[in-house]
């Protein structure tokens, strides 16, 4: 049975909500929770962490520092994490004395692709065939199984591309895992998608549920490029995207907003490609673009709040500002829209260093 301490209350207003991770997904949390008057305890290995330019409190220390760790609970009233990558282990640690949302349960889940892939077809839901390869012996295996072109990823980290390869016969696929050290993986069918899409939702503690629009999601190099929003999601793909976040969300008892990656064929259906535990890079556009935007929700849901209204009141293009291209900042500050610099100390290639979102009148973005 879980020790894991629940939330027995709201937050109040002037309460403290932990996160774990200091990246941008954690600055703009915290804003976030600065509009409803909260404060923000941001934990972070990184020295110059971006949140914590934006938070109330700051913790520098590594994720394995249990007296660290227990000295952050000690300060906070519920916390939560900003990406996936925080170890189950610190989840684990902090849940014994304080609330931690979403749970360590879903978060071993959502860290390893198999167990995730496995999860969500066990719901029923569609995905592309999948095969995991632990060992070299089962390469040949796996890619017999999937029969045809294949994508082979790490089963756990790796994000923007990184740690996978798109794979057309056994002997690639062998070179790939080789390249990963023959660390444990997943390949995937390889899907001809006409697009993908992503539907970032929210659930709170008390089966509340609300989803967003589902934009559509352009990469380039691996890296989100933009999201579109209305997507090309016809009304009743748009109702099963939604549903599709709900069922996950419902299973994993999950308290936060969570995101669902899609391939979209050309037939039209809907499959499951990865999930996101934590607000998502394709609803960044809500900042401006919704009436509740993700961050916000996100900090009602784990606070206890009642979640907020995510209705549309635009159309949106939202942009990343990749690499070197935030050195144009005065370029995209002189564009009509919103400008979003997440105060890294350092550009590097394919970093994600702001967005810049575009607003238009509803039927306006397509």
């Amino acid at each position: 049975m879980s020790t894991a301490k629940r939330l027995s209350a709201p937050v109040p207003p002037g309460g403290m909500i932990g996160i774990l991770g200091g990246g941008q997904l954690g600055r703009m949390l915290a804003l976030a929770a600065a509009r409803l008057g909260l404060k923000a305890h941001v934990f972070s290995p990184e020295r110059d962490a971006p949140a914590f330019q934006v938070a109330a409190a700051c913790s520098h220390a590594a994720f394995d520092d249990k007296a660290a760790l227990a000295k952050f609970a000690q300060a906070c009233d519920v916390v939560t994490f900003e990406f996936e990558n925080v170890p189950s282990e610190t989840v684990d640690h902090i849940a014994a004395s304080k609330p931690v949302y979403p749970s360590a349960a879903t978060l071993r889940i959502t860290q390893d692709r198999f167990a995730e892939k496995s999860f969500v077809a066990a719901l029923g839901l569609k995905t592309s065939p999948f095969a995991k390869i632990d060992t070299r012996e089962e390469v040949y295996a796996a890619f017999e199984r999937i029969s045809g072109p294949a994508v082979l990823k790490t089963r756990r980290m790796g994000y923007d591309g990184k740690g996978q390869a798109k794979v057309c016969t056994a002997e690639e696929a062998m070179r790939a895992f080789e390249t990963f050290d023959s660390a444990p993986c997943i390949l995937e069918g390889f899907v001809d998608f006409a697009c993908e899409a992503s539907v970032v939702a929210s659930r709170a503690a008390d089966g509340s549920f609300a989803a967003y629009d589902p934009p559509e999601n352009i990469h380039e190099h691996h890296i989100l490029r933009r999201s579109i929003v209305p997507s090309r999601l016809d009304a009743g793909q748009i109702d099963e995207a939604k549903a599709i976040a709900g069922k996950i969300a419902g299973a994993l008892d999950y308290v936060g907003v969570l995101a669902v990656e899609l391939f979209v064929t050309r037939n039209g259906a809907l499959l499951v490609n990865e999930t996101a535990p934590r607000v998502h890079n394709s609803g960044h556009w809500t900042l401006e673009a919704c009436v509740t935007s993700q961050f916000e929700q996100h900090i009602r849901a784990v606070a206890g709040w009642p979640l907020g209204d995510p209705s549309r009141h635009c159309d949106a293009v939202m942009e990343n500002i990749i690499g070197a291209e935030a050195a144009e900042w005065r370029a995209f500050a002189a564009r009509d829209g919103a400008l979003h610099l997440y105060g890294k100390s350092e550009i590097r290639p394919g970093r994600k260093m702001g967005h810049f979102t575009r607003l238009l009148p509803r039927g306006g973005a397509r």
